[in-house]
This record gives structure tokens, C-alpha cells and sequence, in this order.
């Protein structure tokens, strides 16, 4: 049984929280969080500890580093604190849940966080530090690679490639063999069907608001 320490006191870290506990591999002993945003001691009855020193009372040799933030700065703040704890000398756990399809020769990073109903195809490759909300569909021979946020229900065709600190949002689809480049935000519903550069932002239309009012529908 490992024995895990969890980065945050957000919602993405309760729900890491939940899942762990649910799994008998691991045993989660505390939280910990950068002293100036700790308001309270404990957390989930167990100890919250400043990460600044968290070494001095869990050893790095002891104990394993489970960070699921969010996508805030374009998932630049995970990276930051994947590096820091990587410094202070951590290893990681990458939780998969028992509910995703995972072909046998993918090859999955450090600290990942894969939600249920996530099918990956054979030859796929996962970075460092990503998190597969859940329901997507990863296509074979694909690559994401680190500091990637996929959130639900995304199609990834096959033969992709996303560049290292991407967003993509719910219901977004990835035609087959195309380039994400890095830092990339593609929101809610996008459809990608070619490659795209560094830094961009690709949002879908809105639907129209119908000038007929709900009321006034017939056969409704």
C-alpha cells in the first residue's frame, strides 16, 4: 500500500481524495498546501502540512506525491509544483481508474490522473502531469504530452499529437493525424480538423437563442 500526500485543498484534490480512499492500494495520510493558503489544520480529518518544509515531517523516501490541480495558467501552476516536489526529491503516483480501458502497451508519465470511462487505444503515449477527466477517447498512436488537461468526453482521433500545456474542453473533437501545438486552449465543443500553432485559442459558436420564447412553443 502506498502511502500518498496530496497537493491541494481545491475541488480536483477532494475528489483525488475520494478515489483513493476507494482504493485499497493506497492509503492517503495528509495534504499539503503552500503555507499562505492554509486556513485550517486538517482537512478530511488528516493533517494539512506546509509544503514549503513538507519533507521535514514526510520523507520523500517514504511517502509518494500526488498533485491534481487544475488547468489554471494553462496548466503552468501543476508544472510548478510537480517541479518542486520532483526537487525536494518526491516520486509520484499516477492514478488510473479501474473503469478506464487501457490497451496493454500504453505508456502513461508521472503524476497523471485518468478518470473513469477513459478508453485509450493501443500505441498511445501520455506525458508527465496530465489529467483525463472522464469519457474521453484517446485514438491509437496518439501522443499528449506533459502539463496536459483533457476534459470530458473529448475525442482525440488516431495518430495525434498535443503539445505540452494544452486545454481541451468538454465535446471537443480532434480529427486523425493532425498537430496541437503547445499551450493551446481549445474550448467546449471545438472541432479540430487541422493542425494549429503555439498559443492559440479555438472556441465554438454559442447556439442561438431562439426569438420564439419557451411559452409560446407549440407541441411542447
Amino acid at each position: 500500500m502506498k502511502k500518498v500526500i496530496i497537493f491541494g485543498l481545491g475541488d480536483i484534490s477532494q475528489i483525488a481524495y475520494f478515489y483513493l480512499c476507494d482504493d485499497k492500494r493506497y492509503e492517503v495520510v495528509a495534504f499539503t498546501m503552500d503555507s499562505e493558503y492554509i486556513n485550517e489544520k486538517n482537512c478530511n480529518n488528516l493533517p494539512v502540512v506546509p509544503f514549503e518544509n513538507i519533507e521535514d515531517t514526510y520523507s520523500p523516501s517514504d511517502y509518494t506525491m500526488f498533485i491534481p490541480l487544475s488547468y489554471t495558467k494553462i496548466n503552468k501552476l501543476r508544472e510548478k509544483k510537480f517541479n518542486e516536489a520532483k526537487n525536494k526529491g518526491y516520486q509520484f503516483l499516477t492514478y488510473i481508474s479501474p473503469n478506464a480501458s487501457i490497451a496493454k502497451n500504453v505508456n502513461i508519465g508521472e503524476n497523471c490522473f485518468i478518470f473513469e470511462d477513459n478508453t485509450i487505444q493501443p500505441f498511445v503515449e501520455i506525458g508527465n502531469n496530465c489529467i483525463l477527466w472522464s469519457g474521453n477517447h484517446i485514438g491509437h498512436h496518439s501522443k499528449i504530452n506533459d502539463h496536459c488537461f483533457i476534459a470530458s468526453h473529448v475525442v482525440i482521433s488516431g495518430g495525434c499529437k498535443v503539445g505540452a500545456y494544452t486545454f481541451i474542453g468538454v465535446n471537443a473533437t480532434l480529427r486523425d493525424h493532425i498537430t496541437i501545438g503547445e499551450s493551446n486552449v481549445i474550448g467546449a465543443g471545438s472541432i479540430i480538423l487541422g493542425d494549429t500553432e503555439d498559443n492559440k485559442v479555438y472556441m465554438a459558436k454559442q447556439t442561438e437563442v431562439s426569438k420564439v420564447p419557451s411559452n409560446r412553443l407549440r407541441g411542447i
